[in-house]
């Protein structure tokens, strides 16, 4: 079919995966969107639940017993087909995962904004699903260096651009809730691991044997159902056609103090502005605080507590013998899975009521709140007060999760929405920085005060005020974030050209188009339970795994 027959016909040329064969038509359903970003967050979010696999690969080659080899090198572990490897040796693949994904998003952003959702979808799902593909035969042939290339770099590269992809085609779709549009989203990375985790877990007791731990196996099942979720997910994505608004509603006014533009600065010049780089301090602050808390609950429940926990109160984490500290583990594990829960609620919670409050009021309620929560744990804690001290950090996780959610909708507010995707993959070079640092504070500021005599109900006091003096700092970093001068924003002539290929085609009616309506018709509640059916089957598994915290 030639380019002007295809113009008659109302189709867009180019390939199937090109952005103008996505440019939606009259009559679809913006509703449809969101369950094809959850289908590709839902899968890359196993990243967080890759430990899983750990204690299984640590006796790959012993199966029942590990084979350990005692003048084993991190270098010789990349390549020894006789020995077991160490947790720390795999643990490499989960910094991999985060590095990558930070440097990808940042490296591809602009090439996803000028490529499409769709296209950089389909990159993802290749990546991230060919990345755990080759990672099984890394198991099978028992070569970590193959793991490590396969999930750590080449699935990291898909964690990066399937994170971004669906961020500027949601802003653009719903202009009227970009905090709810975006939660939902990265709501689906938070909960990843709550339904892979146990999936995995499912089917590697399914494929083990006397001979294999059954890794390989489940990476190969695992990576065959995430491809088919993702291809599903970035054949879902649509773009609205350049200038598209919901029926009713106009952006809002504009002034010299407001929050919100609806001018579009370029992916050139945003990180050249101070607000570009006060933004990604907010983030680093907000995510360090939280990110050390989730490396280290389950130990810090343990230790702080120790025989509360079982109802032992007058013996102390150093004091138990090794079924009572099973039985307290088992606990913890549950501590971690409510983290996760309000993880992921705080995604959706705090992003929707940041379209309400707005998104520079929203980082103002984590970094007070966050505060307060840090500065009294300590006293929680000495209070014996577990329950109180649970409440405490599901709050702080859920403005942990309620950060990641928001951070593209501030983007938008301050920049615009037509570079927002790349801009907002630059700004994930925060994650990297801040999942150095707070894993760091915690960690090393424990080994600090244990090394110094103090006992291990207390070892956490010193790291609960340097993280709220962090998130003090975010505060302040918060509070100078301004609306950006007239100078870098692009002219109307620029913007224009820039969104050339994606204006509607002069048959559709101007104003709304006809695109968008629809609410949750029969086709978006399909969609829905497509990704909603595997999120209530991980929160249930999780609410079951809680319960014995109380």
């Amino acid at each position: 079919m030639s380019a002007a027959s295809e113009a008659l016909s109302g189709v867009p040329a180019g390939g199937i995966l090109d952005r103008e064969r996505i440019i939606a038509r009259p009559g679809f359903n913006r509703w449809l969107v969101p369950p094809a970003a959850l289908a590709i967050h839902l899968c890359i979010g196993m990243a967080y639940g890759f430990s899983v696999f750990w204690l299984p690969l640590s006796q790959a080659v012993g199966v029942s017993e590990r084979v350990v080899c005692q003048d084993m090198t991190l270098v010789s572990a990349l390549f020894t087909t006789s020995c077991d490897w160490r947790v720390s040796d795999l643990g490499w693949i989960y910094t991999l995962f985060f590095v990558l994904l930070g440097s990808a998003a940042a490296i591809w952003g602009g090439w996803l904004e000028r490529a499409g959702p769709r296209k950089a979808g389909v990159v993802a799902a290749i990546c991230w699903c060919g990345g755990i593909a080759i990672a099984a035969l890394g198991v099978m042939i028992h070569q970590l260096w193959l793991m490590w290339l396969g999930a750590g770099v080449i699935g990291g590269i898909g964690l990066g651009l399937g994170y971004i992809s669906p961020v500027s085609t949601l802003i653009k779709w719903f202009p009227d809730r970009r905090g709810m549009a975006t939660g939902m989203a990265i709501m689906g990375f938070g909960g990843g691991a709550m339904i892979g985790a146990p999936l995995a877990d499912m089917l590697m007791n399914s494929f083990k044997t006397a001979d294999s731990v059954g890794v390989w196996q489940t990476f190969l099942v695992m990576a065959v159902i995430y491809f088919v979720f993702m291809m599903g997910g970035a054949f879902g994505y649509r773009i609205p056609p350049a200038g598209w608004r919901p029926d009713g509603w106009a952006p809002p006014a504009q002034n010299t103090k407001s929050m919100i533009t609806a001018r579009h600065v370029h992916l050139r010049d945003a990180h050249k502005t101070k607000q570009f780089w006060l933004i990604w301090a907010v983030l680093t602050l907000n995510v360090s605080a939280g990110i050390g808390v989730i490396g280290m609950a389950s130990p810090m429940l343990q230790e702080i507590f120790g025989g509360r926990l079982i109802g032992m109160p007058e013996l102390s984490f150093g004091q138990l013998d090794a079924s009572q500290k099973t039985a307290i583990a088992a606990i913890a594990a549950g501590f971690a899975g409510l983290l996760s829960l309000f993880n992921i609620g705080g995604r959706f919670f705090w992003a929707s009521l940041s379209d309400k409050i707005g998104r520079k009021n929203t980082y103002y309620a984590f970094f007070l709140i966050g505060i307060v929560l840090y500065a009294l744990a300590p006293s929680a804690a000495h209070m014996g007060s577990q329950l109180l001290f649970v409440l405490m950090f599901c709050i702080i996780l859920s403005m942990y999760g309620g950060g990641f959610a928001t951070i593209p909708a501030y983007l938008a507010d301050i920049f615009g929405t037509q570079f927002v995707g790349a801009i907002h993959g630059r700004l994930l070079t925060a994650w990297a920085t801040a999942g150095i640092i707070g894993p760091v504070v915690v960690n090393y500021i424990r080994e600090a005060q244990l090394n110094a005599g103090i006992p291990r109900e207390q070892v956490y006091d010193f790291t609960m005020y340097i993280l709220a003096g962090m998130l003090l700092l975010g505060l302040i970093c918060n509070m100078l974030v301004k609306p950006l001068p007239e100078k870098w924003y692009m002219s109307d002539e620029e913007v224009a050209k820039l969104q050339a290929k994606s204006a509607t085609d002069a048959s559709v009616p101007t104003g709304s188009f006809g695109i968008g309506k629809g609410g949750f018709d029969g086709k978006a509640l399909a969609a829905w339970a497509v990704v909603g059916i595997p999120i209530l089957w991980g929160i249930w598994i999780t609410m079951q795994k809680t319960a014995a915290l109380f």
